[in-house]
C-alpha cells in the first residue's frame, strides 16, 4: 500500500526545508522510512511475501545511500535527520 495523500503532504511539511521542498534529502528519507516501517509490519504478518522483502531491501538500501550523501555534505542536518527518526542506538 502506498502512502496517502495527506500523510505524505504531513511528512513533506515536517521534513521540507522550504515551501515547494519535495526533494531535498531529508524529505526523502523521511517518506523511505515510513514505507521501510509499512513493510516490516507487513512483512511480519506475511513471512513468504518474498517480492516484498525485496522491495524493502532496495528501500533501505537507497535510504542508505541518501544519508551516506547527506552526511557527506551536511553532517549537521544529517545528525538531525537521524536524531528525528531514531534511526541509530
Amino acid at each position: 500500500m502506498a502512502l496517502d495523500t495527506a500523510k505524505k503532504s504531513e511528512i513533506i511539511k515536517e521534513f521540507s526545508r522550504g515551501e515547494n521542498d519535495t526533494g531535498s534529502p531529508e524529505v526523502q528519507v523521511a517518506l523511505i522510512t515510513n514505507r521501510i516501517t509499512y513493510l516490516t509490519e507487513h512483512l511480519k504478518t506475511n513471512k513468504k511475501d518474498h517480492s516484498s522483502r525485496l522491495g524493502l531491501l532496495k528501500l533501505v538500501g537507497q535510504r542508505k545511500r541518501l544519508l551516506r550523501y547527506l552526511k557527506s555534505k551536511d553532517f549537521d542536518r544529517y545528525t538531525q535527520i537521524i536524531k528525528i527518526l531514531e534511526l541509530r542506538g
